[in-house]
């Protein structure tokens, strides 16, 4: 035990010492501009949304739709997401994604720390830097977040926690500077309001990635439990929907005209996902879901993301119509064909609906709506395609590598999932030591409440379709 002390004593004393031998922040900067108080509340505000998308809407979206003995786990992936990438943020990710630049790759290393990231406006904005980087700093987070839906129920903790640590440096970070800090995908033209490719591309496909590499559930596809509490998804999907507007509107980072056009934009496009899903499942299946509706909402938000403030309100319909469409068809087809178990559908969500709405971008963007943006194909420049298409090309290989890299670079000092008595127990128990559900029978067996074995054959009444484990 004194041992053990000594330990994590001499870990918090280099922790000390790493700290105090950084500069402390700076809160002047070389240029004076002008802070405008609208526009910094609003980004305010707009930072809290974001926050609020994944602690307590991810997290209760994703813990819904996981079995009851792995929701805890499942609520930890993002709680830790939000804690870990934050200081990594303010320690060098910040640094990485919006430095000044190196050769339009690298951000490189004057923001470490926070260093000449104060209270003065950012150059160019009429908000202070300090709550600029914070607010991408929460774009950072949730996409890290993300990505735990596609190896949900089975990945070893420690395995998660590492792994956000490198992806949000080695994966997040590049993307983020090539396309928004100046980088050289943004000097190209291409088009990403909020997030298509550094968001929901980046999550979708590292997800699958992660997917593959760490394996399949071992109950899956047959045995796989529903969605233990539908509850929560539909709560958990409402404050996602809510925090969007914080989200794509945010973007703007300013009060006015483009933060309105962005709120409209995506509402519309929500609403077009959601109606056309639930059309679909009714003439295909017979009824209409809660979860598909959801679902199809979800599927509209992402999508409009990367283009919410270059297009028109009646382009937002198509843009969030269709990503239901082509999700539905991903959920539907393109998964059940290939039999890959991401978990909780976020390639088939994120990572297909990003790949439509910057591609959506590129052909209906128009500069009579944003004059900042550029012209799409409809409003005669197909070049737009060409360059969203090579985003979307980009933001898939740097993924992809990415986490197979990180993944197994960690695989050669761990095993990436947890062990087959830990996976039937469930994760929550196992790993965190802890029970959602503390029943009396739980309570006093030190084991779920309801057994392992109580799986639904695949057909059953009670087995998720695809869309009731989408995301």
């Amino acid at each position: 035990m004194l041992k053990s002390w000594k330990k994590y004593l001499s870990i918090a004393s280099w922790v000390t010492l790493l700290f105090t031998a950084l500069p402390l922040t700076a809160f002047a900067e070389g240029e004076t501009a002008v802070v405008d108080t609208g526009d910094t509340t609003w980004i305010i505000v707009a930072t809290v949304l974001v926050m609020f998308m994944f602690m307590p809407g991810l997290a209760l979206f994703y813990g819904g739709l996981v079995g009851q003995r792995n929701i805890l786990s499942t609520v930890m992936h993002s709680l830790s997401a939000f804690v870990i990438v934050t200081l990594v943020w303010v320690l060098w990710g910040y640094s990485f994604a919006f430095g000044p630049g190196v050769s339009g790759v690298f951000g490189g290393f004057e923001f470490i720390g926070f260093q000449h990231v104060g209270v003065d406006a950012k150059d160019g904005l009429t908000i202070p830097h300090l709550i600029f980087a914070m607010y991408q700093g929460m774009f950072a987070a949730i996409t890290t977040a993300l990505i735990s839906g596609g190896v949900a129920e089975r990945i070893k903790f420690n395995v998660w926690v590492i792994f956000a640590v490198l992806w949000v440096t080695f994966v997040y970070a590049p993307m983020a500077f090539w396309a928004w800090g100046g980088g050289w995908l943004s000097k190209l033209g291409g088009l990403d309001f909020a997030g298509g490719t550094v968001v929901h591309i980046l999550s979708g496909v590292s997800a699958l990635v992660a997917a593959l590499v760490v394996g399949k559930r071992r109950s899956f596809p047959n045995r796989t439990l529903p969605p233990h509490n539908l509850i929560f998804f539909m709560i958990g999907a409402m404050c996602l929907w809510f925090g969007w507007f914080g989200f794509n509107a945010g973007s703007a980072l300013a009060s006015g005209g483009l933060t309105s056009l962005a709120v409209v934009t995506t509402q519309v496009a929500a609403a077009a996902g959601g109606v056309l899903w639930m059309v679909m499942e009714w003439r295909l299946r017979g009824k209409a879901t809660m979860v598909g509706g959801v679902t199809g909402v979800i599927a509209g938000l992402v999508a409009i993301t990367p283009a919410a403030g270059f297009v028109s309100v009646l382009s937002a319909i198509p843009i969030g119509a269709l990503a239901s469409v082509i999700c539905y068809w991903g959920l539907h087809v393109v998964k059940a064909k290939l039999q890959y178990d991401d978990s909780l559908d976020v390639f088939g969500i994120h990572g297909i609906g990003g790949i439509w709405g910057a591609i959506a971008t590129g052909i209906f963007a128009s500069t009579k709506v944003n004059p900042a943006g550029a012209d799409g194909l409809i409003h005669g420049n197909a070049k737009q395609v060409l360059i969203q298409c090579v985003d979307v090309l980009v933001a898939i290989g740097l993924a992809a590598v990415g986490t197979f890299v990180i993944l197994k670079a960690i695989s050669l000092f761990t095993t990436l999932r947890v062990s087959e008595e830990q996976e039937l127990t469930g994760l929550d128990l196992s790993l965190h030591g802890e029970n959602a559900y503390n029943t009396f029978e739980a309570m006093n067996s030190g084991i779920p409440a309801r057994p392992q074995t109580e799986y639904q054959p695949a057909g059953t009444v009670l087995t998720a379709s695809p869309e009731m484990k989408g995301v």
